[in-house]
């Protein structure tokens, strides 16, 4: 299993945006780094093998992919499994029912935009 890193944000430790780890700082700089709501996204259905869930993220480079998911698993929101196969965690499984408003938003974004074009 990839290692995370003592970088990875976790709430009541200092990150990015919060030298006081708030916990909402924390899971944004979390979720904003490069490819990991991509990779929380591909995992919603279920789980998935590494190089199956590296061409549902546009074959991503698996230097880039194997840090991501260390630090989803450190952060709790993934695990492998026996098989090696990588799944959301319950906690993930929150925050993509979390998630679920925002997605509503954007298409509703989408059909504005094509609206007025």
């Amino acid at each position: 299993m990839p290692k995370g890193t003592s970088k990875t944000p976790l709430p009541g430790r200092p990150t990015k945006s919060s030298r006081t780890g708030r916990p909402i700082m924390a899971a944004l700089d979390l979720l904003g780094r490069r490819w990991t709501l991509r990779i929380i996204w591909e995992l919603r259905d279920g789980a998935v093998g590494f190089r199956d869930l590296q061409a549902r993220c546009e074959n991503m480079s698996p230097s880039v992919l194997s840090t991501r998911l260390g630090e989803l698993a450190t952060a709790k929101v993934v695990a492998a499994d026996d098989d090696r196969r990588w799944a959301l965690t319950d906690h993930g499984e929150k925050l993509i029912k979390s998630l679920g408003p925002l997605n509503k938003w954007a298409e509703d974004w989408r059909v504005l935009i094509e609206q007025s074009e």
